[in-house]
């Protein structure tokens, strides 16, 4: 894991990056992660550690500004992510652009491999990545956070939605609708069967004749982030490539 830095405007940005060592010379998935509004880049590799998942996968860990956020920090006091495009200049856009193309000087991606995840307010930015940047992606796993009006500018593409059922923050209702309006972009079919049904709790996968499937993953829990929630991620990505 590797600390690393671009200029972007008039800013420095910063990324943990963790890649395998042949990622040079060998065609490798690329993972985005997203902290939450208050959050590091360190707590997410660790909280939502997707490379001790998949070593083979280049991750990556982006750090945060100071951002406000209505529901808990308006005067933008913690790190965190725009929420809508053009929000701050898009600065956030134009960090994850920066560093979309250095990845792809300096490793060798895997272009039909190309995924983005985040908790909270960084699943708000992961979503917002999908209506501003979705062709650039391969599948996407939101978690803990809402977008339904943003949901228009969505193309249809697999999706993983991660949220506690008991989740007072982003109240599980406004997810519930989020995750039924990319049910219907996606084409899903209305009957849902069990995925990764080894595991509990097991999701609703939710299949789609067009190759864009949506699988609900409903945790008892509140506004945080299941303690085997990068495991599924994982699976749920590895099962998904451009074709």
């Amino acid at each position: 894991m590797k600390r690393v830095e671009w200029k972007v405007g008039e800013r420095l940005r910063e990324a943990l990056v963790c890649a395998p060592a042949n990622a040079t010379t060998t065609a490798r998935p690329l993972v985005f992660v997203f902290h939450g509004h208050g959050g590091t880049m360190r707590h997410a590799s660790r909280s939502i550690g997707v490379h001790t998942h998949w070593p083979e996968a280049i991750c990556v860990y982006p750090q945060g500004l100071n951002t406000p956020v209505k529901l808990t920090d308006p005067e933008g006091k913690k790190s965190g992510w725009q929420i809508t495009a053009g929000e701050q200049n898009d600065r956030d856009l134009k960090f994850f652009d920066a560093m979309l193309k250095s990845l792809r000087a300096d490793y060798k991606v895997d272009e039909t491999r190309v995924y983005v995840t985040g908790h909270s307010n960084g699943g708000r930015f992961t979503q917002l990545l999908w209506a501003e940047r979705g062709d650039v992606f391969a599948a996407v796993a939101p978690s803990g956070t809402t977008a339904t009006a943003l949901t228009k500018s969505f193309e249809p593409k697999p999706c993983l939605h991660i949220a506690g059922e008991k989740d007072e923050l982003v109240k599980f209702a406004w997810q519930k609708q989020t995750m039924e309006a990319v049910r219907k972009l996606n084409g899903c079919e209305s009957e849902g069967t069990p995925w990764d049904k080894e595991k509990t709790p097991a999701g609703v996968l939710y299949a789609s004749k067009a190759g864009t499937p949506f699988v609900e993953l409903v945790y008892p829990g509140g506004h945080t982030f299941p303690a085997d929630g990068a495991a599924r991620i994982v699976t749920f990505f590895k099962q998904h490539a451009k074709k």
